[in-house]
């Protein structure tokens, strides 16, 4: 009778460091741990900066009820953003307009002695008006009266631009303003460079009409 031969058992070995299975699985643990390591150190890597609640227009003073602080990432862009860690400085005030919900550049926000503009009450015709809102910006036209016109009829020299592309910071509801006279007209302020507000004063006072014209592309207010 033949005999069977009979297999000879396999011994299981401890795996080496040479094992390259073993190797493989060391470095998926420790690059696991690494990234995980990574994520949650910069999983709240961000900086408090302000942000606009609404509009933001020249020579407004900034303050809590028209600043939002957010948490953002910038990386090197943060310096260009007013930041908001520390409490706001006092007497700051807006250089340049800046729309609702926009992140508050640094360079838009200066002291009291850099502002050059001033609140300028205007008086325009109420459909003129209606179509405006807190920070349109506008032309402003002021037509002269002719000072030689006939009693009979008023006339007027012609318009001449008189500002050019100043925000519009208010819309008053009561009546009032340079400008006026005509029923039914509206007051609006604007921000308007402190130089040139003495001359339109003057030509208002002789009896010069006031217009605005909306920039092209300002926001306007859009009936529902």
């Amino acid at each position: 009778m033949t005999d069977l031969s009979v297999p000879r058992a396999t011994r299981l070995q401890t795996p080496g460091w040479r094992d390259a299975r073993l190797v493989v699985g060391v470095m998926l643990v420790v690059t696991s741990a690494g990234l995980g390591s990574f994520v949650v150190a910069h999983a709240d890597d961000r900086t408090p900066v302000y942000a606009a609640r609404g509009p933001l227009v020249p020579g407004q003073r900034l303050g809590d009820d028209n600043l939002v602080r957010v948490d953002v990432q910038l990386g090197s862009d943060l310096s260009r953003y007013l930041g908001a860690a520390a409490e706001l400085g006092p007497d700051r005030y807006v250089l340049r307009e800046v729309g609702a919900g926009e992140l508050v550049p640094a360079a838009a926000v200066g002291g009291k002695d850099q502002v050059g503009v001033q609140p300028l009450t205007l008086s325009i015709g109420a459909g003129s008006a209606a179509a405006l809102r807190v920070g349109s910006r506008v032309d402003v036209y002021v037509n002269p009266a002719d000072r030689g016109a006939a009693a009979a009829g008023k006339g007027f020299t012609g318009p001449e631009l008189a500002l050019a592309g100043v925000s519009v910071s208010s819309l008053p509801r009561t009546s009032g303003g340079l400008g006026g006279g005509a029923a039914g007209d509206r007051p609006i302020q604007v921000m308007a460079p402190t130089h040139q507000i003495k001359e339109i004063i003057g030509m208002v006072d002789l009896g010069a009409r006031v217009t605005v014209v909306p920039v092209a592309g300002t926001s306007l207010r859009v009936d529902q």
